[in-house]
């Protein structure tokens, strides 16, 4: 479902409208993980009327095949993560 132009046009226009540049979701099991790289002023509350229905209906759809993650509000299933490691800001031991 989440193939290119399998997403219905209505839900891309939803989060591209909210202020999300990119997004990628990984899947292992019935397990999600998404990544958003999203404007300064996400969500943008003025654009949520963009595809609100349709988006709606998406994530109704989408919703039986996710099993909410323990600690998670009733109807919540996308979590905030906190980044606790990047490569990136570390560094080893230089060999001399």
């Amino acid at each position: 479902m989440h193939t290119p132009d399998s997403v219905w046009p209505a839900v891309i226009d939803h989060i591209r409208a909210q202020g999300v540049d990119n997004m990628e979701i990984w899947h292992q099991g019935d397990r999600l993980f998404m990544i958003i790289d999203a404007a300064d002023d996400y969500p943008r509350c003025d654009a949520l009327h963009i595809g609100q229905q349709e988006n709606d209906r998406w994530e109704e759809y989408m919703a039986k095949f996710q099993r909410r993650l323990p600690g998670a509000a009733p109807g919540e299933k996308w979590l905030t993560l906190r980044r606790i490691f990047a490569l990136a800001d570390h560094k080893g031991r230089s060999k001399s």
